[in-house]
């Protein structure tokens, strides 16, 4: 099946979301910040530089686009703290990732959690209206377990455990929190959502996982926690709402959380998580192989992430090929796709490549999926 045959996500070349942040946006946020810009004026800045954006991956030729995640700082927490129940808060130090230390910014649980009205729907509605029907416009957020992984955090556990003795009315509260949201970001016109996970590749990591926890927690119980969280949430949503998850080690700064392939979660994560595809990253060794992909229950599909977005290298065109074909030894080609392993900006400090590096690596993208794909 060609590049243009496909109807719907996930696309034989595609992303996975976010993209460097233009120097404009970075001084507007920063001179809001400081008080010195107003909202509204912020606001006209992203509005122009998700314009340009928009424009740019049309012309580099993709099917789904996003807004960049320009409205953002996080490519988790804002969409966190706009649900009632959930502050804002700073923590005593950031998530350690290798070399690096990130801001400490955090949610905290203050209350029941709850949808009432969130701005990541104006957010859709003004991509959604640039695009038209020229593209999908694709909405990414965190999965349900990456929320919950930040409500059990260092000292926010202790807040949470008094607003929710009971976990499972926790649980339940958050699936159906996610459960509104979804259903009217679909009014919105949302036909493509991507769940952003980090979870599953930090408990793909042993050593990340045993100083985490120190031995007190299970992560085979935590694995059925996340599916039966993830799938709660996304149950019972309508037909033409494409689900799809991206899975990743951690990204920020071109650095990385954790280590370890897929075989940790796979049986878990590929054959119970009912969403359309994976989105995986395979940029490095640190990925493992694509044997743990022989667990992919039937008809998913997986887009492999196998360029990176932590480097400004172009990789080798038939080095990829080579290890898609590798790929094809687990998952039959008609069930596979490539992206970059992560986005350029999961954080707005962007990783450590420019923006022409950045439109490159996706034309290679494309390059290598017409090659493979037709």
């Amino acid at each position: 099946m060609s590049l243009t045959e496909r109807k719907h996500a996930p696309f034989r070349a595609d992303i996975v979301g976010s993209f460097l942040r233009p120097e404009r946006l970075k001084n507007a946020r920063k001179q809001f910040e400081e008080g010195s810009l107003s909202k509204e004026a912020l606001t006209e800045v992203e509005n122009g530089c998700i314009r340009e954006l928009v424009e740019k991956e049309l012309e580099v030729g993709l099917l789904a686009v996003t807004d960049g995640e320009f409205r953002r700082s996080y490519w988790h927490l804002d969409f966190m703290w706009g649900f009632d129940g959930i502050d804002r808060v700073t923590m005593g130090r950031g998530y350690l990732f290798h070399g690096e230390e990130t801001r400490a910014d955090s949610a905290r649980v203050v209350g029941k959690i709850r949808f009432v009205d969130h701005p990541f729907l104006a957010h859709y509605h003004f991509l959604e209206g640039i695009v038209g029907d020229r593209a999908i416009a694709r909405q990414t957020i965190p999965a349900p377990a990456q929320f919950l992984a930040e409500l059990v955090r260092g000292e926010n556990e202790q807040h949470l455990n008094a607003v929710y003795p009971n976990r499972e009315d926790l649980y339940r509260d958050l699936a159906q929190a996610y459960h509104d949201f979804i259903l009217a970001l679909y009014k919105e016109g949302c036909r493509n959502l991507q769940l952003d996970d980090c979870t599953w590749g930090m408990l793909c990591d042993a050593k990340y996982w045993a100083t985490r926890t120190n031995g007190t927690a299970s992560a085979d119980e935590l694995k059925k926690l996340y599916i039966r969280l993830n799938n709660a949430s996304i149950a019972n949503l309508p037909e033409d709402l494409i689900l799809t998850t991206h899975v990743c080690r951690g990204n920020y700064h071109s650095t990385w959380a954790a280590s370890g392939g897929y075989a940790a979660v796979a049986e878990e994560l590929f054959a119970n998580e009912n969403v359309h595809a994976y989105y995986l990253e395979f940029d490095d060794e640190r990925s493992g192989g694509f044997e743990p992909l022989q667990y992919l229950s039937a008809n998913k599909l997986v887009v492999l992430g196998l360029i990176t977005t932590k480097s400004p290298k172009l990789e080798d065109k038939e080095t990829i090929i080579k290890r898609i074909r590798e790929a094809e030894q687990f998952v039959p080609l008609d069930r596979l796709c490539l992206s970059p392993q992560c986005g350029f900006a999961s954080t707005e400090e962007g990783n450590k490549v420019t923006e022409e590096e950045q439109w490159a690596k996706l034309q290679l993208v494309q390059e290598i999926a017409k090659e493979i794909w037709g």
